[in-house]
């Protein structure tokens, strides 16, 4: 029962820390949509900041999970239609999964009022997709399926466009359907352009 707790103060947490931005959430407000006292509360966490804390390394492990890292890759394509494949799963998961929307929320809103938040919203919207794709683009090589080339550009420019028509389904979600085509289109042209 505390751990059930102890994930439903997270849950609320990460949701109202999106929706409204850290400083503006106190720990009544978590506490109340928890359906809990104040004091509950302060028996799974010390303060706001360690409730905090303890979202961002919650959302750090899901996304791992789900998603993969550097130290936890996915296998590495045997063809451009893998690639295109992998892409896509990971796009879908990315757009349509509620809690990385609500991670990426806070990530983007956060950023500029705590050095820890922005270096986590870099790790996720730049430097751990591009170093991922750096190690598969540097498989595909070896397995001769992409054109030989600086791994970590090909990486920049094929992750770059894609960070980006995330970011637009989450400013505009009515415009999902007309970034998902530009990024299928883009990714057929990447794939035409690089394949060996």
């Amino acid at each position: 029962m505390a751990k059930d707790t102890r994930n439903r103060i997270l849950e609320a947490s990460l949701e109202l820390f999106a929706k409204n931005g850290y400083a503006a959430t106190n720990v009544k407000d978590i506490s109340d949509a928890v359906g809990i006292v104040k004091s509950a509360f302060y028996r799974h966490f010390a303060s706001k900041e360690e409730a905090f804390d303890a979202v961002m390394e919650m959302m750090a492990s899901y996304y791992e999970e789900n998603m993969g890292s550097t130290s936890r890759m996915p296998p590495v394509p045997d063809s451009m239609e893998e690639l295109k494949q992998l892409t896509m799963k990971m796009v879908n998961f990315t757009v349509h999964d509620e809690r990385i929307i609500q991670s990426r929320k806070l990530l983007l809103a956060e950023q500029f009022h705590d050095e820890r938040v922005r270096d986590l919203a870099n790790y996720y919207f730049l430097y751990g997709t591009e170093s991922m794709f750096t190690k598969i683009f540097s498989g595909m090589m070896e397995k001769g399926i992409i054109k030989r080339c600086d791994p970590a550009i090909l990486a920049f420019s094929y992750t770059s466009p894609i960070t980006a028509l995330i970011h637009l389904c989450d400013r505009e979600p009515a415009r999902e359907s007309e970034a998902m085509e530009k990024l299928k289109a883009f990714i057929d042209q990447f794939t035409a352009e690089y394949d060996a």
